[in-house]
């Protein structure tokens, strides 16, 4: 069973370690293979499974967060979207690869854990419906190659797809990424706005008061 890292002075020092790189060199990290450290290691690992199975994929959650502007968000795993039929594949080789895989209960999304660093990686299925299960998305996650994905190389995920499964996702913490991601991105709010609309008109709701919410953070 996997376990949440001890807060210690060690982890909390790795941390502000970690921001303070991410800080000076995010000018420079334009890729997933750019991330420094351990993080980086793992995306290299991911690399080579999606190599041997021939499968594209993209990096999402907190690291794309950072990535697309929201410079103070952390993350202590890595998310990827993969094809709902290539995920059997994935695990197959990921056993085999430098990863373990952990066991979930039935119904939740997989995952894996890097032996060498102890970095989770969650995976999100295609097909895959974000929410609670007493408020579920009314979209499912799309083929990575709709949110980015080419070649057997991690690459981030689209912004207008960030936010299109931020929304999806509907926890405060997703809105609140939303929010950031809307005030450094200030000048992409109508393409991403034209994104949701085509996906579902209950996003473009979301997405309209989350705006009104960065705008006014802007002003103060």
């Amino acid at each position: 069973m996997y376990n949440m890292p001890a807060i210690t002075l060690d982890f909390l020092r790795e941390q502000l370690e970690l921001g303070e790189e991410l800080q000076a060199r995010r000018r420079t990290m334009l890729t997933p293979q750019d991330l420094p450290g351990r993080y980086g290691r793992v995306v290299r690992a991911i690399d080579h499974l999606l190599l041997v199975i021939d499968c594209a994929s993209v990096v999402a959650g907190g690291w794309a967060v950072w990535r697309h502007g929201y410079v103070g968000r952390l993350t202590q795993d890595i998310d990827i979207v993969l094809p709902k039929k290539r995920i059997p594949d994935f695990l197959q080789v990921a056993a085999v690869g430098g990863f373990e895989v952990l066991p979930h209960l039935e119904g939740r999304w997989p995952k894996v854990r890097h032996k060498d660093t102890d970095v989770k990686v969650d995976i999100l299925p295609e097909g895959g419906r974000p929410g609670t299960s007493r408020r579920p998305a009314p979209t499912t996650i799309p083929h990575p190659a709709s949110l980015g994905a080419a070649g057997t190389q991690l690459r981030y995920i689209t912004l207008p797809a960030l936010i299109e499964l931020k929304l999806a996702a509907g926890r405060a913490r997703d809105e609140s990424d939303v929010t950031e991601l809307l005030r450094a991105n200030a000048d992409q709010a109508a393409a991403i706005r034209e994104h949701l609309a085509a996906v579902h008109a209950s996003y473009v709701e979301r997405f309209d008061q989350l705006a009104e919410r960065a705008r006014e953070q802007r002003d103060e």
